[in-house]
């Protein structure tokens, strides 16, 4: 079931149904927590709608449970850099 909330969350997020997504991908993790491909579809979703601190709460919940997954350890760092550039410039 898991696998299935989270795909159908790739889904809506292609269609650009962002909250719908993270809807699934949140449904997929509370089905199986130690699934780490919802945490990290999850914080792609928050990372592009500018929700650093909770997309990066996501990125290293999937480092814990999969300390190799390498995009999820770009991703975050990508987020702190973005977060760092944001509150330079006062947004």
């Amino acid at each position: 079931l898991a696998t299935a909330l989270n795909d159908r969350g790739q889904v809506r997020y292609l269609r650009v149904e962002f909250a719908a997504a993270v809807e699934d991908y949140t449904a997929a993790i509370e089905c199986q927590p130690g699934f780490e491909v919802p945490y990290y579809n999850r914080g792609l979703v928050l990372y592009r709608l500018g929700c650093f601190d909770e997309a990066m709460k996501d990125f290293r919940k999937v480092l814990e449970l999969n300390p190799q997954f390498e995009d999820a350890a770009l991703s975050l760092k990508q987020a702190m850099l973005d977060k760092e550039e944001k509150q330079k410039r006062g947004y």
